[in-house]
């Protein structure tokens, strides 16, 4: 609220002098038009009587009419001057005084919500684990030995008290979980009426699942999981076992636990040792423990035995599913070797060709080299795929960025669809990437190893490409008048083993479909480089379209027409045969149906 007063006093004295001179010209024409008519009508009348008296009556009207038209013009002329002189001298005085009065609003503030599949989150979930293990261990230890709840009894409050104060923190954290990582004033809580141990425990379990998805090692931690619920089973067991000798009596029989009297057996280390040793017999079934004497150990005997079988299943079906898991690359790994030795057993291949197959299998297991890229991606999105594949591939793409002539300046999308199409292709040392002749379907780019051009007796080395180099990239176009054709024009040897990228033509001029400036300026850059090198014939490539092409699509559009006709053809005659179908269909069931009954009226007719 803002009050204001204002006082405001003006003093003002203003000299004016004034001179003025005016010369005034005034010329006045006057034009007068008068037209005047005048119609006079006479009527005389005579009359007669019986005595021949005559009188006569004359009758005169004039009428006049005066038209009058003056038309006048005038003219003036004036000249003015005026001199003004004006000295003004203002004086004010202006008070204000002002009151205000600020009254603030609060506007609620944003609640952050936490999302749940972030990191915090799953902190939390650790920390929240810590206290759910706590309970569910020590808790019933506590309550099952009488002097590790009596002798420490400090520790336990205090302890206690941390892990309420910790599960009072999770009920106002659960109010901020939501959805999503924005912030909103309005929450999704996923609090609700369970009770604390078994919310705790489905959050402990979450925790594990959590960490099972993010660690890099999910066999290890799946036994480390399995090892700790069996010794969480064998210490309730344990502790169930000590309870039950206590109500049956210590020492009354062979069975129950000694007597404690008995100093050996009185401390508490060695209650809890001797318990957890006959549970761990018992639940595993791989011991003697002594039998039972009366009925209720009979029955708990039985109890635990059964639950055992359980626990023995359970470690066996999981160790077992572990190891497989754990085993899985390999066992496929291995199929394929067999399957290769079994064809090339069966096909006679000679022993040194064998050899080299066996060492190049070898190789890619020893150098990870022999999961399937392209089968272990599939599931992810294109965009997830393109990123791991530039990240994964990023010092060799920055090393052929820069060399390839023809692919650079080229579009960002087309790029990334060039690098999830790159297949990665290893070869064995003396094994040949291409020979001069071949038709080429393919550009390389050398990831690892060395690569050598060499004459035609194999062994003369001309040049020597290493990491980062590539070949055949002018090959995959096609291009019209280049001389070399599509045709490889050196022998190139791998002379270690050797990991390379592999784009095919075919993969190519797949992408380049969504993208057609991008393909009309690959061949242009690729005219430029021939011309540059002095490999493409200008006549032959100014004479258009070549013939052959034209008449290849032509006869590529002919089977697709054929294709096409026959697939019609086919849903024609399955469209017939459902109609008949249908057709026959409809008589039986009006066969099938009564006559409705005719009305007298039908029959009248």
């Amino acid at each position: 609220h803002k009050h204001t007063q204002r006082h405001t006093n003006t003093h003002t004295q203003r000299h004016t002098n004034t001179h003025t001179q005016t010369h005034s010209y005034t010329h006045t024409f006057t034009h007068t038009h008068t037209h005047s008519h005048t119609n006079t009508f006479t009527h005389t009348h005579s009359h007669t009587n019986t005595h021949r008296d005559t009188q006569t009556h004359t009758h005169t009207h004039t009428e006049t009419h005066s038209h009058t038209h003056t038309h006048t013009h005038t003219e003036t002329h004036s000249h003015t001057q005026t001199h003004t002189h004006t000295h003004t001298h203002t004086h004010t005085q202006r008070h204000t005084h002002t009151h205000k009065h600020t009254h603030t609003v609060k506007l609620p503030k944003e609640i952050t919500v936490i999302d749940p599949a972030g990191n915090t989150y799953y902190h939390w979930l650790f920390i929240i684990t810590i206290p759910v293990m706590y309970n569910w261990t020590l808790i019933i230890a506590r309550a099952c030995f009488e002097e590790l709840q009596t002798e420490y009894v400090h520790y336990w409050f205090i302890v206690d008290f941390v892990c309420d104060m910790v599960y009072i923190a999770d009920m106002i954290f659960r109010t901020r979980t939501g959805g999503n990582t924005h912030t909103h004033t309005h929450t999704h809580t996923h609090t609700d009426d369970r009770n604390i141990p078994v919310a705790g425990l489905n959050m402990m379990l979450e925790f594990f699942q959590r960490t099972e998805t993010r660690t890099n090692y999910p066999n290890a931690l799946r036994i480390s999981n399995l090892v700790m619920y069996i010794v969480i089973i064998i210490h309730w067991n344990a502790c169930l076992y000590y309870s039950f000798s206590k109500a049956i009596g210590f020492g009354s029989d062979r069975f129950v636990y000694p007597d404690p009297k008995d100093p050996e057996f009185g401390r508490l280390v060695r209650k809890y040792a001797y318990s957890m040793y006959w549970s761990t017999l018992t639940l595993t079934t791989i011991g003697e423990t002594p039998p039972p004497v009366e009925n209720s150990e009979y029955i708990f005997v039985v109890t635990d035995f059964l639950v055992g079988v359980l626990i023995f299943a359970t470690i066996v079906g999981n160790v077992g599913s572990m190891i497989t898991n754990m085993n899985a690359a390999r066992a496929d790994f291995q199929a394929r070797i067999d399957a290769i030795k079994q064809y090339m057993s069966f096909r006679k291949v000679t022993k040194d060709l064998e050899k080299r197959v066996i060492k190049w299998f070898d190789f890619l297991w020893t150098n990870k080299k022999a999961v399937d890229e392209r089968e272990v991606l599939k599931y992810l999105p294109d965009k997830l795929r393109a990123e791991i594949a530039i990240n994964v591939h990023l010092d060799t793409l920055k090393k052929v960025s820069t060399h390839v002539r023809i692919f650079a300046d080229c579009e960002a999308g087309l790029l990334v669809e060039l690098v999830l199409k790159l297949q990665p292709q290893v070869y064995s040392p003396g094994d040949y990437i291409c020979k001069k002749g071949d038709i080429g379907r393919e550009m390389y780019i050398i990831k690892e190893g060395k690569l050598a051009v060499v004459a035609d007796d194999g062994v003369t080395q001309f040049v020597v490409l290493s990491d980062g180099s590539y070949f055949g990239e002018i090959s995959i176009l096609a291009i019209k008048g280049s001389k070399a054709g599509n045709r490889r024009t050196a022998n190139i040897r791998s002379i270690g083993y050797s990991d390379l990228f592999c784009l095919s033509k075919d993969d190519l001029m797949e992408a380049l479909k969504e993208y057609p400036d991008a393909k009309a300026l690959l061949e242009e850059k690729g005219r430029q480089i021939l011309m540059k090198d002095g490999l493409l014939d200008l006549e032959v490539a100014a004479q258009g379209p070549d013939p052959k092409e034209i008449e290849e699509k032509v006869e590529r559009m002919t089977s697709t027409l054929d294709i096409l006709q026959t697939r019609y053809a086919r849903l024609l005659a399955e469209h017939e045969a459902t109609h008949s179908k249908l057709k026959h269909r409809v008589t039986r069931l009006e066969r099938k149906l009564p006559l409705p009954p005719r009305r007298p009226d039908d029959l009248t007719e």
